[in-house]
């Protein structure tokens, strides 16, 4: 890692030039760095899932790697830049719940507002934070600039409160689909650990409601339910989702990114 390494997520997409020239001002502070795009294919103002994308996706690069995240509907405005250092990584990101999820799982050692404008690119264009600011403080602290010379500490992080499942009842846990990946799965907030609160034992029958199905419990892989039949089943991230064996859930259903899910015991 002495190179160090930077992660882009965005909902750029990639027909425009901003994902060029956000790596091209990184570049130009560190010249050697690694740089890797987790996606820039989020929806565009869609900070709940980038929020999952995140969590999903930094915890499997090598210590020291610097998240940028960048998912910003109110660039320009009074919101906060953060800092966050997070299990040896530092995230980077609007102060806009981009970053709840990752600190709901594992709490951050240093919190920061960046605020120190000797480690941007100037002038700072107000409508491209993420060129003149999240690319160059990220090569900066590739390079060993300490996260505490950012800027001044933060203790209030703004929440992402729609991004959690709720339990509605006993039996009933109600969430909704934060993500759909290129297969038609349909990713819900939903997590392994929320199935397991709602059925202790682990003996009870679970019933995945999405649109106008009912899929009766949670299988272990896709394989285990007939091609085109509907499942439930536990992802790589850990969430519960709903899916289709060699089809797309999300065109079985006619479903997509914000569609409830509920499930009952």
């Amino acid at each position: 890692m002495s190179r160090g390494c930077i992660t882009f997520l965005t909902d750029f997409g990639t027909a425009d030039p901003y994902v060029a020239a956000m790596k091209g001002a990184a570049l130009s502070v560190n010249p050697d760095v690694l740089l890797v795009d987790v996606s820039h294919e989020v929806l565009p103002h869609d900070i709940v899932g980038a929020a999952y994308v995140l969590a999903w996706s930094f915890r499997y690069f090598p210590p020291r790697t610097v998240h940028v995240a960048v998912v910003d509907p109110g660039v320009g405005s009074e919101r906060r830049i953060l800092a966050a250092e997070v299990q040896g990584h530092v995230l980077m990101a609007p102060d806009n719940g981009l970053l709840s999820i990752v600190l709901a799982q594992s709490p951050a050692t240093r919190l920061v507002s960046v605020s120190n404008g000797a480690y941007f690119r100037h002038p700072v264009s107000m409508t491209f934070h993420d060129r003149d600011i999240f690319a160059p403080v990220a090569a900066h602290l590739t390079l060993g600039v300490d996260v505490g010379e950012l800027g001044r500490p933060v203790s209030d992080p703004v929440p992402l409160a729609e991004a959690a499942p709720r339990r509605v009842a006993d039996r009933v846990i109600e969430g909704t689909v934060v993500h759909v990946d290129r297969f038609g799965n349909l990713i819900t907030n939903i997590s392994r650990q929320d199935l397991a609160a709602l059925d202790p034992t682990g003996d009870a029958v679970l019933e995945v409601g999405i649109a106008d199905a009912t899929i009766e419990g949670v299988q272990r892989a896709y394989a285990d339910v007939g091609v085109g039949r509907l499942l439930a089943v536990i992802g790589s991230s850990g969430l519960l989702e709903v899916s289709a064996n060699r089809r797309s859930a999300a065109d079985v259903l006619g479903v997509g990114r914000g569609a409830a899910v509920r499930v009952t015991r």
